[in-house]
């Protein structure tokens, strides 16, 4: 099939999982791992928060946190991450300061990896009749990629900017990549040419 156009309809930025520990845990080992350079990864995704923002693009910022008493892990702990984003932990806030959240944004807590298991995500996205949902944040192959199969198989139109997410590893990050670039040709996108998209948004208001 051609590719889509880059937006279709109504776009909003999903902002996956940006939390303080990206910038105030510098431990050597943490309880989930990052590729190299994933903190300027999630610097480049707050610009496009800001960017997103003045184009009047609808912005959701979305939380990883679980209860202190580890009852809604499930199997998460069954692979290579150890107890992480604990409610209460400084760490596991929204990067408040980095992202510039106002009241007119919205936010979401989810308990598992894709955005849509068990939240109000897809209530929200209906109220904002979103078509075209543009992804950044973390974990490229995990929660990011979670979200994007699930918004994918409920036909939304959905992209991700490469600058903009950071995986577990390289490796990782760049599977993930083409495994969604596998499930919609021109996922794959840029920040320039996101910013560009957003700026004909706003002119097109």
């Amino acid at each position: 099939m051609p590719a889509q156009p880059f937006l279709v309809g109504q776009p909003v930025l999903l902002v996956i999982d940006i939390q303080a520990s990206t910038f105030i845990d510098d431990s050597a080992e943490r309880s989930i791992p990052n590729m190299p350079g994933y903190r300027d990864r999630m610097e480049k995704a707050c610009a496009l928060v800001a960017h997103a923002r003045a184009s009047g693009v609808p912005v959701i910022f979305v939380q990883e946190a679980h209860r202190p008493d580890l009852i809604d892990f499930g199997r998460e702990l069954d692979g290579s991450e150890t107890v992480h984003c604990l409610e209460g932990d400084p760490r596991t806030e929204l990067a408040v300061e980095q992202l510039q959240i106002t009241q007119a944004d919205y936010t979401i807590k989810k308990r598992r990896y894709s955005c849509f298991f068990g939240t109000d995500l897809e209530i929200l996205l209906k109220g904002l009749k979103a078509e075209t949902l543009v992804m950044v944040g973390g974990l490229t192959d995990v929660c990011v990629h979670y979200t994007f199969a699930d918004g994918h198989q409920m036909d939304y139109h959905c992209r991700v900017v490469e600058e903009c997410v950071g995986g577990s590893s390289d490796a990782a990050h760049e599977a993930s990549l083409n495994a969604m670039e596998y499930l919609q040709t021109g996922a794959r996108r840029s920040f320039d040419e996101t910013c560009a998209a957003f700026s004909a948004v706003s002119r097109r208001g």
